[in-house]
């Protein structure tokens, strides 16, 4: 997709953006911006796992920081476990890069993003960061408000 920072793939209320979004080589990531996150799309039945962020109020896919000496591989597996409780039915299947511009300091960055299926359904327990999950068709509404940068990088991996 071409990059477009005039017109954003899909934006917030709190002045994010996501401004591109780039399938390639999961080992030769992008060199203009750092590379901190890592996001999951797990899928099951048709629906895609959301988590609701009790700091952000919103629903998001499951993800966050990249650890010192970890691979965006790794977080992706550990945030999806350490966020919701659920497992890929097997290996992360690697997407992109999502290139978004930040608020309040307008930094720009990478998220990889990486997809999965989940064969199993887990329970989920309520933890410091994250209070609900739902399992989302992409089409109903969901209770809250939902992070429409993360919708659009949902809807990428369908």
């Amino acid at each position: 997709m071409a990059d477009t920072e005039d017109q954003p793939l899909a934006a917030d209320d709190r002045g994010n953006a996501l401004l591109s979004f780039t399938r390639g080589n999961e080992r030769t990531p992008p060199g203009d911006a750092p590379l901190p996150a890592a996001l999951v799309a797990l899928w099951h039945a048709g629906r895609v796992l959301m988590v609701f962020d009790r700091y952000r109020r919103s629903w998001e896919l499951p993800g966050g920081r990249i650890e010192v000496g970890e691979s965006p591989r790794q977080a992706a597996v550990r945030e999806l476990m350490e966020e919701s409780g659920q497992e890929a039915g097997g290996p992360l299947q690697f997407v992109g890069y999502a290139r978004s511009m930040l608020a309040p300091d307008q930094r720009t960055e990478y998220a990889a993003l990486f997809t999965g299926h989940c064969a199993e359904i887990r329970d989920f327990q309520v933890n410091d960061e994250i209070t609900a999950i739902h399992w989302w068709d992409l089409i109903e509404a969901l209770p809250g408000h939902l992070q429409p940068m993360d919708a659009y990088l949902a809807e990428l991996t369908r």
